[in-house]
């Protein structure tokens, strides 16, 4: 033993001796506060001179009890007591401390020293964290469904440009605008090799005429489009498909300040059966791509009305109610959601028969303000060379409408 460690040990073993209590029965022995002067000066930051501590002392008379509150006053003196001499030795001695507080490595972990005369040898293992046993009550189990379903449900007041040439003529004006859209997927979780996806939209727009002295108001937009791919993965994200696309519209419409008509129920109509594969993309709900090739496709044109509605407006021959041709076509869709807020979809449809081509595409960009207003801007853009060429637009028709309104949104998750 060196001489700095002798004179440490004698320090604390003469410092103890200053704090030894009397128990009942007369029998000397150091209080349960004195023990902790046997172990080794620890430096705490809580050294700030002995005239301190001795105020700390002094303020024990704050606790108080209104009934015998002797064992409280005893237990502050003694730790009051161990502290001051702790401090006094370590503001002596300086060269005693052995350690301070804020180096000190970390303490081990509590283990078990389990008995077991076989191995010949102690072992401590690591404690068991003692777990009740309650059994948690069963949550119900989450449905997975078949068939995922979107619905969307919107009235807006919107601003819309369209070409003189629209084939569904129309004319610029401010309006209200109804739309639904039905979404109705396979749940491809559940059937990863199927794809199986229906589309029904339904737009309908009426607007007030300012030139028109024969309506109060015209019907700018009235469409109904429904579309269906059926497919079997053939690798990766190909799908061999079959394709189905139809559109009409409803309403009677008309050329402003005259009675002759434009377009009504099933005039136009068009069908579209194709067969070919089909690419399918999706990460997660942010970003969706689909793009059907049809090498084999049948284009069915059909106008019911042809007494007041000229079909050559929509490429049928003079006289005659539809028109049928083969060919090939493609469709894309794209959805791209930036963020909860902003999104947009785009949707490109072409088909030939090989004599001419005919075209739409459309793009949707959809700003949600809150959880049931919106702000959206579409486009439509047509080229169809089936038709006479228009003088001001040659084979092109454009369409945009600016509106904001009310939404409701549901959806079925997997």
């Amino acid at each position: 033993m060196n001489k700095m460690t002798f004179k440490a040990c004698l320090v604390l073993a003469m410092v103890a001796t200053m704090s030894f209590g009397t128990v009942a029965n007369g029998a000397e022995r150091p209080d349960e506060e004195s023990r902790t002067l046997y172990v080794p000066l620890v430096y705490d930051n809580s050294i700030d001179g002995i005239q301190e501590s001795k105020q700390t002392a002094k303020s024990g008379d704050l606790y108080s009890l209104e009934a015998g509150d002797e064992w409280l006053q005893q237990a502050l003196e003694n730790s009051s007591r161990t502290q001051r001499l702790r401090q006094r030795a370590m503001v002596n001695n300086p060269q005693l401390v052995a350690y301070n507080a804020n180096r000190l490595p970390a303490a081990p972990p509590e283990g078990v020293i389990p008995a077991d005369p076989r191995q010949g040898m102690l072992t401590i293992a690591p404690a068991q964290v003692g777990v009740d046993d309650v059994t948690p009550p069963d949550e119900p189990a989450q449905p997975l469904h078949n068939w995922l379903h979107v619905f969307n449900a919107s009235l807006q007041f919107t601003q819309a440009y369209i070409s003189g040439n629209w084939y569904q003529g129309g004319e610029n004006n401010l309006a209200l605008l109804g739309s639904i859209n039905w979404n109705c997927n396979l749940n491809q979780d559940l059937h990863p090799d199927w794809l199986f996806n229906n589309a029904l939209s339904y737009k309908l727009g009426l607007a007030t005429t300012h030139g028109d002295s024969i309506r109060n108001y015209l019907i700018n937009e009235d469409n109904f489009l429904f579309t269906s791919q059926l497919g079997y993965k053939a690798i990766k994200n190909w799908y061999y498909s079959a394709m189905l696309q139809f559109t009409t519209q409803f309403l009677n419409n008309y050329k402003v300040n005259t009675r002759t008509m434009t377009a009504s129920f099933l005039s136009p109509a068009e069908l579209n059966i194709g067969l070919g594969m089909t690419y399918s993309y999706k990460k997660a709900d942010d970003r969706m791509f689909t793009l059907a090739i049809a090498p084999l496709s049948y284009n069915w044109k059909y106008c019911r009305n042809i007494t007041d509605i000229d079909p050559t407006r929509f490429g049928i021959e003079a006289g005659r109610h539809s028109k049928s041709t083969f060919g090939s076509n493609f469709e894309a869709k794209w959805l791209w959601r930036f963020n909860p807020n902003v999104m947009i979809t785009s949707r490109l449809y072409m088909f030939t028969n090989y004599e001419y081509v005919q075209g739409d595409w459309e793009n949707t960009l959809d700003f949600s303000i809150g959880k049931y207003l919106t702000t959206q801007l579409y486009t439509h853009l047509r080229f169809d060379r089936s038709r006479a060429r228009d003088d001001d637009w040659n084979y092109w028709q454009f369409k945009e409408i600016l509106s904001l309104g009310i939404i409701y949104r549901f959806a079925t998750v997997n």
